[in-house]
């Protein structure tokens, strides 16, 4: 043997010397897989590396092995140690515990044994000093230990690039399989999963904001569009094209009529393209006109340039025509006669003070004088207007086939609806309702009409701008409060049209007793079978009331 042992100055010589042996574990394993190994052919020969463990636990229990005395053990015999070559040194093997061994022997590596050199035996006698490891001696149990993020690897079933996990032991550090940074580090936190419910409320949240950006795109446009696109000059115009005006319309222009309110009876009158044409056009061109009443003979689908050009040529202006509207009483139609005829108010309420120079037995001409448009020669008597309008009313009435007898009931009727419907279908509904009323099995209302129009007649409300009666409509005690009289009061309260009076003949089927107009602007109505109905229909006329103060309530 040599005199130095070259172990002896290696750092890493004790380092060595406390790893598993891989050929231990390679020769043990073999054992293992061979199939044709028993117990008897699976112990280890004498040239078999010795484990550490039993040689350890031989120590433990027996003392100083015979490798140590130079003497056969009980495991070995003389044979076996003279058949042992003298040059052979046996595999280091680490000393027990301290607290193992008796405190006062030396430990068995520091004793001089067979083949052992005095160095050997003074690293022997330090490695002993060691805390020891306990060494596997299966298999599985002396696979190296896995350590930091190569443990974590491993667990979570990563691989290396070679398709093994990698081991992250001292022998993978030194054996250049593992590097530095797999010691030690911390494993890797797995990733969360995200919740699928979050990613729903996020979705629901973009849902709604998209929706209340559209809403309310549609309502700005609503209210702003028409003025975005004039400005941006990409709006519908609201003029007809110049050259395309045809037919005859007229139009009737009253005391006080501004463009403002000039401008929508052009457009019902078919003249101009839309309710305020002309009153844009004279505020974008600062047109300064002053309105005459009268009547206006005017064409159809004209430019507002050319209604204005009309208006101021005396030629277009008919001063013997007059044209009534629907609703009027005697007093407010006599009214519009002598301003656009020029016949003395006096002379006219002369011409209707007896009806029965017209052949009507009613004490007035109340409801007779019908609403239309009509052209007289110039200097006509106030007589000879009356009588025309008389006729027209006889004519209308003969059309609906309503009994020369019936004519006063039928017109009282047809006056109550020209008053109380707003749109042209609920004309035949709201005779209906007053039909329903007056039947004698009436137990809803028990005869009484309870018209608001009627109230408003009997005292001279009638044309007051509002469309609720007063307390004092209500309660006076006069022959046209229906509110108090049962059954169709005395006389017609106005001039009734051509509708009016056909639907008064022929009321539509139907189960009401009560009607409320719900909106004043639109003219919408509902109409009730039963008092429970009406006074929800009569709420929603109240919140419409609240929500337009000035909407005529």
């Amino acid at each position: 043997m040599p005199e130095n042992d070259p172990n002896a100055n290696d750092p890493l010589a004790d380092l060595y010397g406390r790893l598993p042996d891989p050929r231990a574990a390679a020769s043990d394993g073999a054992r293992r897989r061979s199939p044709s190994t028993d117990e008897s052919s699976a112990a280890p020969g004498p040239d078999a590396p010795v484990s550490r463990r039993a040689a350890r636990a031989a120590r433990a229990q027996t003392g100083p092995t015979a490798a140590q005395t130079g003497a056969p053990g009980p495991a070995q015999s003389a044979d076996s140690v003279a058949s042992t070559p003298a040059t052979r040194t046996p595999a280091p093997t680490p000393a027990p515990r301290a607290d193992a061994a008796t405190p006062s022997a030396p430990p068995a590596a520091a004793r001089p044994g067979p083949g052992r050199t005095p160095a050997e035996a003074a690293r022997r006698a330090a490695a002993a000093e060691q805390p020891t490891q306990q060494i596997p001696t299966t298999p599985a149990e002396r696979e190296p230990a896995l350590v930091g993020a190569a443990a974590a690897e491993a667990s979570a079933g990563r691989t290396a690039s070679d398709g093994t996990v990698p081991s992250g032991s001292l022998e993978d550090l030194f054996t250049g399989r593992a590097h530095t940074d797999q010691i030690g580090a911390a494993a890797p936190r797995k990733p969360k999963k995200r919740r699928r419910a979050g990613g729903w409320i996020a979705l629901g949240i973009v849902l709604v904001l998209i929706g209340g950006l559209v809403g309310g795109g549609f309502a700005l446009w609503n209210t702003y569009g028409d003025r975005v696109q004039a400005f941006l000059g990409t709006g519908e115009p609201l003029d007809y094209e110049a050259g395309i005006a045809n037919g005859e319309a007229r139009v009737t222009i009253v005391a006080g009529d501004t463009g403002e309110s000039v401008s929508p009876k052009m457009f019902d009158a078919g003249v101009t393209k839309a309710s305020n044409s002309l009153y844009k056009y004279m505020v974008d061109n600062s047109v300064g006109f002053t309105f005459q009443p009268g009547v206006y003979k005017l064409q159809k689908q004209m430019t507002s340039e050319a209604v204005i050009a009309a208006l101021r040529d005396p030629a277009n202006r008919l001063d013997n025509s007059v044209q009534l509207r629907e609703g009027l009483t005697l007093t407010q139609s006599l009214d519009v006669i002598s301003e656009q005829t020029g016949i003395a108010r006096a002379d006219l309420d002369a011409a209707v003070a007896d009806p029965s120079q017209y052949g009507v037995s009613a004490s007035s001409l109340e409801g007779w004088i019908f609403p239309a448009t009509y052209d007289f020669d110039e200097g006509v008597a106030a007589k000879d207007v009356i009588a025309r309008m008389v006729q027209r009313t006889v004519q209308s009435l003969d059309q609906a086939g309503v009994p020369e007898s019936d004519r006063e009931r039928i017109l009282i009727i047809a006056s109550i609806i020209e008053r109380e419907a707003r749109n042209p279908d609920d004309f035949y509904k709201v005779s209906r309702v007053i039909e329903n009323r007056l039947q004698p099995d009436n137990d809803e209302t028990h005869g009484l009409l309870q018209m608001d129009s009627t109230a408003q007649y009997g005292v001279g409300e009638i044309g007051a701008g509002s469309s609720s009666s007063s307390e004092n409509a209500l309660t006076s005690d006069n022959p046209w409060n229906t509110y108090i009289h049962p059954g169709l009061p005395v006389g017609p309260i106005a001039n009734a049209g051509d509708l009016a009076i056909d639907a008064a003949m022929h009321p539509v089927d139907g189960p009401w007793y009560y009607f409320t107009t719900v909106n004043l602007s639109t003219g919408e109505t509902v109409f009730s079978a039963t008092y429970a109905d009406q006074l929800k229909a009569v709420d929603q006329f109240q919140q419409w009331c609240r929500d337009n103060p000035d909407g005529g309530c």
